[in-house]
């Protein structure tokens, strides 16, 4: 019980401490951002400085309480990552200008097709298993 209620504790901190957000959809456009640019920016700035993706050194402009990321990476998920933390940290709108090396986009591709052929051929053995049991 009180593991419990430590981690509620701290949950209740964490969430005390985080920026405001805006009050309508971030797509609307409805609202107003409830922290200025600057103190925006430096919240995002924070978020991507304790993340994993921090080696990438992703630059991040902030106006009218939209988020301009750029930069280089050489993981897909980063990118994907990067506009999430923005969004979290109460950007009403992300503009990803983060570019993904080739090496990166070639990997992933690779992997993709990759994995699509070995679900297919562990489905097809599968079929195939039974067919042949349902004939013995």
């Amino acid at each position: 019980m009180r593991p419990l209620l430590v981690s509620l504790l701290m949950c209740l901190a964490v969430w005390a401490a985080a920026p405001p957000r805006p009050a309508a959809h971030a797509r609307t456009g409805a609202a107003q951002p409830a922290v200025n640019d600057a103190q925006l920016e430096k919240a995002i700035r924070a978020r991507l400085a304790r993340s994993k993706i921090s080696s990438n050194n992703f630059q991040v402009r902030v106006q009218g309480g939209v988020a301009t990321l750029e930069g280089k990476t050489d993981v897909v998920q980063h990118k994907g990552t990067a506009t999430r933390l923005a969004r979290s940290a109460g950007a009403v709108q992300v503009v990803n200008k983060i570019q993904v090396s080739q090496a990166a986009r070639e990997k992933a591709a690779a992997n993709l097709a990759k994995g699509r052929r070995r679900a297919q051929v562990k489905r097809g053995e599968a079929v195939a298993r039974t067919e042949n049991r349902g004939a013995r």
